[in-house]
């Protein structure tokens, strides 16, 4: 037990040492292009890669776009939890994403999906349907990629089994590309 903290800590390191950094950087230009662009970036997830989806759209409204002359149009399609409620309700929940870009995405956005398994049937589907909308797409996932990574035309992946260290090594990947345009870039507040 007393070993558990240390033990974390390194296999984290290893996790996080794992993450393909030029797939990172192809990340940050799409991201920058569509920022460049006026299109917008939908991200999504559930639980904690929903928490991270979230942490990350806060990141790039507020530090990367708050007082700069160009700023992200950027949502969690998770995050209005009405809408999200009445799709699983009345359709299902595996719809509930795809649903809300048919609405909203346009040829040149870009999805981006967080899945720890990358199993989840709602990102999967909504990757889907991105595709068909004519949007890059972007997948975080864990384990071995699960259903998603195939389907993403930019596959960062992080070939870790235990799901808390697959969620702290997307945390960095988000962090990575939020803190490009925060700092690299000479956009920081």
């Amino acid at each position: 037990m007393l070993n558990f903290p240390e033990n974390y800590r390194e296999l984290l390191r290893a996790a996080i040492a794992s993450i393909d950094t030029a797939k990172v950087a192809q990340a940050i230009a799409w991201f920058r292009e569509v920022r460049a662009e006026g299109r917008t970036a939908f991200i999504a997830g559930n639980g904690g890669s929903a928490a991270t989806a979230a942490h990350f759209v806060c990141d790039m409204l507020k530090g990367a776009s708050y007082g700069r002359p160009q700023r992200f149009r950027i949502m969690a399609l998770h995050d209005n939890i009405p809408t999200l409620t009445a799709y699983s309700n009345d359709a299902c929940y595996e719809v509930a994403i795809a649903e809300q870009l048919r609405n909203f995405a346009q040829p040149g956005d870009l999805y981006m999906a967080i899945s720890g398994s990358g199993n989840s049937p709602n990102v999967v589907l909504a990757m889907e349907a991105a595709a068909e909308l004519g949007c890059r797409t972007i997948a975080l996932t864990g384990r071995d990629g699960g259903r998603l990574g195939p389907l993403a035309q930019l596959h960062i992946h992080v070939p870790e089994p235990h799901m808390g260290r697959i969620e702290d090594a997307h945390m960095v990947v988000c962090h990575m590309i939020a803190y490009y345009f925060m700092e690299e870039a000479g956009e920081g507040c």
